[in-house]
C-alpha cells in the first residue's frame, strides 16, 4: 500500500507541475500533506514535517547566505571578466553560447557546490541568451547536466556518501570512474553543440552593433557603434532591441517569434507567446526573451555603480579562501558562507544604507530558495517519515531477478537513475546502496564494483525537484520548474546512461 501511494504522489506531483497546475511550491506541500492523509498517518504529519525542516534547515542556511555573497560578489564585478572572455568567444553565436554555458558550468562546478555553480553561471550568461532571443530551457537544461556530472567529485557529495555507507576509501570510488566521467562530460559538450546549432537554425546568425558584417560597419561609421561586448553586457533587452540585426541560416524558413515570459522562480506562470516553429525542444516556452522592466535582471551593466573595482583581488582572494575551505571542510558550509556575506558586505559596502540595498537586491531570489526548501522539506519528511522511501526502494530490490545477481552493478547503475531523482541522496546511499552491496555481494560483485555505478545517476539527480540548488537555477533564469524538467530529464538520463555505458566499457563496473 505505501509503495503505491509513494509512486502515486511522486507521479501526481510531476504531472501538476510539468503541466503548470500548480506552483512547486504550493505541490510540494499539498500533495504529500493529502498523501500523508490517505496513508491514514495524518495526525503524525506535524512531526514528518518538523523531521524534514530540521534535515533541510542547514541547506537553507546555505543556500540563502551564498546568494548574498554571490550576489555581493556579482554587484562588485569578480566575475565580469569572465563574462568578457565568454562573449569574446561567443561571438554572438547561438552554438558558441550554449557550449560555452557548457563549459562554464563545468568548471565552476569543480568547486562542488551546485548552487554556486548555477549562480556564477547565469549571471554570466543570462544577458546574453536574452539579448540574443535564445531559449532560457536550454541554458538550464545545459548547466544542470553539466553540473549533474561534476557532482560526482570526492568533495561534491555523492562519492563521500557512498564511501560511507560501504566504508570504503573515495579516492577508490572516484579515480577509477574518471574515463567514464570524462566520457559523459564530452557527451554533454556534444549535446550543447547540438542544442546550439537547433538554436542557431531557429534564429539565424546573429549581428550586433559592433559586431556586424564589413558593409553594416561601413555605413554605420558616422554613428560610432558601442562594441558588441559591452552591448551584450548591459541591460538585456530582445535579440532586436539595440538594433541588432539577424541573418537567417536558411533564407527560406521564416524568422521564429520568440515568447516573452517564462516564469518566475516560483512557478507561477505568466504570459506567454508560443513560437511557430517545429515540435523542437528548444523552442519550448520556457526559452524567452523579456524586457529589461519585465524580467527584473538587468544583466551585467559594466557601468554599473556597485562595482568596486579597487576591491577586485580582495574579493578574488576572498572567493579563493571560501571554496578552499569549503573543499577542506574547515567549518561547516552555511557557516562558512554566513561569514562571507558578513565580510563581503562590510568591506564592499561599509556604509549601511548600501548594505541594506545589496540585500534587497537580493531578496527576491533568497526568499524564493528558502521557501522551495522548506517547501520541500514537506515533501521529503512525509515520504521518509510514513515509510514510502523504505517500501519503494525494497519493492525495486525485490523485483530483480534471481539471474541478475552476477549483474548488481549495471543493475545499481540503472537504479540510480530514477532512485537518485526522486530520493534524496542521503535516502538513496544510506538506504539503498548497502541493501544493493549486499545483494551484489552474494554473487560475488565487488562492493567498489557497487559504489561506482551508484554515481552514474547524478546527471539526473542535479533536476530533481528534491534538489534545493535547481531552484536557485530555474528562479535566476526566470523559467518556470515544469519547463525545465520536460527539457532537461530526457537529455539527463541520456548522459547517465553515457556515463553507464563508457564504465562498462572500459570495465569499471
Amino acid at each position: 500500500m505505501l509503495t503505491f501511494l509513494g509512486f502515486a504522489m511522486i507521479a501526481t506531483f510531476l504531472v501538476l507541475i510539468m503541466l503548470k497546475k500548480m506552483s512547486p511550491i504550493a505541490a510540494l506541500v499539498l500533495i504529500p500533506a493529502l498523501f500523508c492523509v490517505f496513508a491514514g498517518q495524518g495526525a503524525q504529519l506535524g512531526g514528518y514535517v518538523i523531521d524534514g525542516v530540521g534535515k533541510l534547515a542547514p541547506t537553507a542556511a546555505m543556500l540563502m547566505f551564498a546568494i548574498v555573497y554571490f550576489g555581493v560578489m556579482i554587484d562588485v564585478g569578480l566575475f565580469d571578466p569572465i563574462v568578457r572572455g565568454i562573449l569574446r568567444f561567443c561571438r554572438a553565436d547561438p552554438m558558441r553560447v550554449v557550449v560555452g554555458t557548457a563549459v562554464l558550468a563545468a568548471i565552476v562546478s569543480l568547486d562542488g557546490d551546485g548552487s554556486t555553480t548555477f549562480m556564477i553561471t547565469v549571471s554570466a550568461m543570462y544577458p546574453l541568451y536574452k539579448r540574443l532571443g535564445m531559449s532560457l530551457v536550454v541554458m538550464t537544461g545545459v548547466a544542470a547536466t553539466a553540473n549533474g556530472v561534476m557532482n560526482t567529485l570526492p568533495w561534491g557529495g555523492p562519492t563521500a556518501r557512498a564511501a560511507t555507507a560501504l566504508k570504503l576509501d573515495a579516492a577508490d570510488i572516484f579515480v577509477p570512474m574518471i574515463p567514464a566521467l570524462a566520457a559523459g562530460l564530452v557527451f554533454v559538450f556534444v549535446l550543447a553543440y547540438v542544442l546550439g546549432i537547433k538554436e542557431r537554425r531557429r534564429l539565424g546568425l546573429l549581428s550586433l552593433p559592433g559586431a556586424a558584417p564589413q558593409q553594416a560597419e561601413k555605413q554605420a561609421e558616422k554613428s560610432a557603434p558601442q562594441p558588441a561586448e559591452e552591448l551584450l553586457v548591459a541591460a538585456a533587452g530582445t535579440g532586436q532591441a539595440a538594433g541588432g540585426t539577424r541573418t537567417p541560416v536558411e533564407p527560406s524558413t521564416p524568422p521564429t517569434a520568440v515568447g516573452t515570459a517564462a516564469g518566475t522562480a516560483s512557478g507561477t506562470p505568466s504570459a506567454s507567446a508560443s513560437a511557430s516553429t517545429s515540435a523542437s525542444d528548444t523552442a519550448s516556452a520556457a526559452g524567452s526573451v523579456t524586457a529589461p522592466d519585465e524580467g527584473g535582471f538587468q544583466g551585467l551593466d559594466p557601468h554599473r555603480a556597485t562595482l568596486r573595482p579597487r576591491l577586485y583581488w580582495f574579493n578574488a582572494g576572498l572567493t579563493v579562501a571560501l571554496l578552499t575551505a569549503m573543499i577542506m571542510e574547515l567549518l561547516p558550509i552555511p557557516v562558512l558562507f554566513l561569514l562571507g556575506a558578513a565580510l563581503a558586505l562590510t568591506v564592499n559596502y561599509p556604509h549601511m544604507p548600501d548594505q541594506k540595498a545589496r540585500i534587497a537586491a537580493h531578496a527576491d531570489n533568497v526568499l524564493n530558495v528558502a521557501g522551495m526548501v522548506f517547501a520541500a522539506a514537506v515533501f521529503t519528511g512525509v515520504l521518509t517519515g510514513t515509510g514510502m522511501v523504505k517500501h519503494m526502494a525494497d519493492w525495486l530490490v525485490g523485483a530483480i531477478p534471481e539471474g541478475m545477481g552476477p549483474h548488481m552493478a549495471l543493475v545499481t547503475g540503472l537504479l540510480s537513475l530514477p532512485l537518485t531523482y526522486f530520493m534524496s541522496n542521503d535516502g538513496f546511499y544510506f538506504g539503498v546502496l548497502p541493501v544493493l552491496a549486499e545483494a551484489g555481494a552474494a554473487h560475488g560483485v565487488s562492493p567498489l564494483e557497487i559504489a561506482r555505478a551508484s554515481l552514474v545517476g547524478q546527471a539526473l539527480h542535479m533536476s530533481s525537484p528534491l534538489v534545493p540548488a535547481v531552484y536557485v537555477l530555474v528562479g535566476m533564469a526566470k523559467v518556470e520548474f515544469g519547463d525545465h524538467t520536460r527539457f532537461t530529464v530526457k537529455w539527463a538520463a541520456l548522459t547517465s546512461l553515457v556515463v553507464l555505458g563508457a564504465g562498462m566499457l572500459f570495465g569499471i563496473i
